[in-house]
């Protein structure tokens, strides 16, 4: 899984691997903007998963037939790709079905049994509601930074409020609703002073930063597959070795128990004992060729493009009138969240649908951090690496025309 040479992407190539993207919407161009809620799969996915189904759909481990051995190694050759593009080893990594369920994972099985009446779990204030909730289920007391106007942690305050009742850090990489870069590895220098853990949620990063866990050392880091060009209902869950041996089984079934007695159970290795009845085999060799396509487009060459096209986008949508920018950081990732005078942001998304523009609109899951700007709802175009300037293009002269419409 080694970086290409190239620096720069071939992106009428590129793009000619996400079949959808030839798609005709409303008789225009599709221009899609929404890949913060889920991306398109590019060929080497769709062709993983379709040769799973082909030629090796079984359920994995203990048959002993050929395709269940297909299976089983294409399945557990899965994990072993996604923990080498992480950077960690095998044993810490649980497939789950997603980032929520990583994260509620670590809520029940981690922070619940430790949690004491007034203990709390320190979030930022841009938070997805699945990092706010779990905790809150749990039973911790949530209390956030806040943030600065031009969407940033606020890090004089999360480091008052790192207190002697907090009990877990977590917080996102990038958001979701501003894009915003946040300085997590400096956050968990600072917790780990205190002995505080840290999950991360690494949602909306794994498609657009190169990853280091062993290096970052945070204690969790919860992410999806669809996010990143792959399945949906996947994900992955990293925790440090001694944190699964130490945490109880959430989910009770199949392959994850030893043995099994009237009287009494006992449980398999980790990361197995997380596992329970039969998994997401597809989805599985999907994140793991997703990941190996987005390592072969080189991350240099990702980076570069993806910033160009943000620093293309910006000044644009800036300029046309009435158009307000929520989420302005020098340090974010192609996410492009706006409100305009006198629209509300459902109806934008609609009238930019007629214009084969595919964008968000609602609070994406951030409820506190709209009403932290004022507002109830945003539109929100967010950029993949398949993205052109014909897609910005479109999208500007879409809003202006909505613009006329709603005056």
């Amino acid at each position: 899984m080694s970086e290409t040479s190239n620096a720069v992407l071939n992106l009428p190539a590129l793009r000619a691997q996400f079949p959808i993207l030839a798609e005709r919407i409303h008789g225009q161009r599709l221009a899609y903007l929404d890949n913060a809620a889920t991306t398109q799969k590019p060929e080497a996915v769709l062709r993983a998963l379709d040769n799973y189904y082909r030629h090796a759909n079984s359920n994995v481990h203990r048959a002993v037939h050929e395709l269940a051995a297909r299976a089983t190694t294409q399945y557990e050759a899965a994990r072993d790709r996604i923990a080498a593009f992480l950077k960690v080893a095998r044993e810490e990594i649980v497939f789950t079905r997603g980032t929520t369920e990583s994260i509620n994972l670590v809520a029940r099985s981690f922070l619940q049994p430790r949690l004491q009446p007034g203990d709390e779990v320190l979030l930022t204030g841009m938070e997805h509601h699945s990092n706010i909730v779990p905790w809150q289920l749990a039973g911790a007391r949530t209390v956030a930074a806040r943030i600065t106007d031009d969407g940033e942690v606020d890090l004089e305050d999360w480091h008052r409020k790192l207190g002697p009742r907090t009990r877990l850090v977590a917080v996102v990489q990038v958001s979701n609703s501003l894009g915003t870069i946040n300085p997590v590895a400096q956050m968990i220098r600072a917790a780990r002073e205190r002995g505080i853990p840290v999950l991360v949620d690494g949602a909306q990063a794994v498609a657009h930063l190169p990853l280091d866990l062993r290096e970052l050392d945070a204690d969790f880091y919860a992410c999806s597959a669809h996010k990143a060009y792959g399945p949906t209902g996947f994900g992955v869950l990293y925790a440090k070795r001694e944190h699964l041996e130490a945490m109880p089984p959430w989910h009770g079934g199949g392959d994850m128990i030893r043995t099994v007695a009237f009287d009494g159970s006992t449980w398999n290795e980790v990361p197995y004992k997380f596992e329970a009845g039969t998994p997401d085999m597809a989805g599985a060799i999907g994140c793991a060729a997703a990941l190996e396509w987005i390592e072969a487009q080189g991350w240099t060459a990702i980076h570069a493009h993806e910033q160009g096209l943000l620093d293309y986008a910006t000044p644009r949508l800036a300029e046309i009138p009435g158009l307000r920018l929520i989420g302005t950081s020098a340090h974010k990732v192609g996410v492009l969240s706006f409100v305009m005078e006198g629209a509300h942001a459902h109806d934008l998304g609609s009238i930019l649908d007629q214009h084969g523009v595919a964008v968000r609109t609602g609070h994406h899951c951030t409820m506190p951090l709209m009403e932290r700007f004022g507002v109830a709802a945003t539109a929100r175009a967010s950029l993949a690496v398949y993205n052109d300037r014909q897609d910005i293009d479109q999208l500007v002269q879409a809003l202006h025309k909505a613009r006329r419409l709603l005056a």
